[in-house]
């Protein structure tokens, strides 16, 4: 699986939308696909469609890193899942990481966005989040019920929905709390629309996969040491659903036509394609042929 990072927070999200003819999956879409199309139509192309290659970015592989260790961190008995235990996991998971992504370890080359940095130092700035999530939460106190929970749900006459939940927990009365640990920044009051949408995703896909309605919904900010929580309603989740077809509609439009315009925002500062997007005088290439078959399920 490969990541990408959320460019307003360097949160690490997967790369879901894989249906790649070496390995193929059915098309479908995960809230981080999501959020690029409405971010910008091209930018969506070309992380999904063309498949572009992007720089690896050590936010986003300390985010990752930091995810690995609070996954295999529940993996102690309890009492023993400690700061200084999650701490000790850090190279191990970082060898591990970099056999699965060996482009990480370019980070560190000339040109590598943490040249110049010891692997120590870097190291020491995924357990300060490590550190955080500890005065956030007591995960001796914490059974999960799943790790990395891969979910997909099929919307009747719509898309097939699919992610990775990093969490879910479930109470002795059979309440669910879906969880997602960021290792970014939490958002500034008013800019809260992007992670609810990705939260309420999360809980439409785990109602319609289990058929139970989560009691609690909560995105774990180590940036900052924020916790984010929302308790969903039916109807907010059944808007989530109409919105996530209406987006999946413009989509497959789009693809169709073979027209997916750039929108231009603050967030062009952190794009990887600028020297092939029009709105910087760049030429997008020709799309993949059978791509949009492939990866979105559309012919044309």
């Amino acid at each position: 699986m490969t990541t990408t990072a959320d460019p307003a927070t360097g949160s690490p999200d997967a790369t879901e939308v894989d249906t790649a003819a070496e390995a193929p999956r059915r098309p479908a879409l995960s809230p981080s696909r999501a959020n690029d199309f409405m971010q910008c139509p091209l930018l969506f192309r070309f992380r999904t469609v063309d498949r572009l290659p992007e720089p690896p970015s050590s936010a986003a592989a300390r985010g990752t890193l930091v995810h690995a260790v609070l996954e295999r961190l529940y993996d102690a008995p309890l009492g023993e899942r400690t700061p200084e235990a999650a701490r000790a996991l850090l190279p191990g998971e970082w060898e591990r990481l970099v056999e699965v992504e060996p482009r990480y370890a370019e980070l560190f080359t000339p040109g590598g966005d943490a040249t110049g940095q010891p692997l120590e130092t870097w190291l020491e700035g995924a357990g300060r989040l490590l550190g955080t999530y500890f005065t956030l939460e007591d995960p001796n106190r914490l059974e999960p019920a799943a790790r990395e929970l891969k979910v997909e749900s099929q919307l009747e006459d719509g898309p097939l929905l699919r992610g990775v939940v990093d969490r879910l927990d479930v109470a002795p009365d059979g309440a669910v709390r879906v969880v997602d640990y960021k290792s970014g920044r939490s958002p500034r009051p008013g800019f809260e629309a992007s992670a609810l949408f990705q939260m309420r995703f999360y809980g439409l896909v785990v109602w319609r996969e289990r058929g139970v309605l989560p009691k609690m919904l909560q995105l774990v900010y180590l940036g900052d040491g924020q916790v984010l929580r929302a308790e969903p309603r039916a109807r907010e989740l059944e808007v989530t659903e109409a919105k996530v077809r209406s987006l999946w509609d413009a989509i497959t439009t789009a693809a169709r036509r073979g027209e997916f315009v750039p929108k231009q925002s603050k967030l062009c500062g952190w794009c990887a394609h600028q020297a092939v997007c029009p709105a910087f005088d760049g030429t997008p290439p020709p799309i993949p042929t059978d791509a949009l078959r492939r990866r979105l399920g559309v012919e044309v």
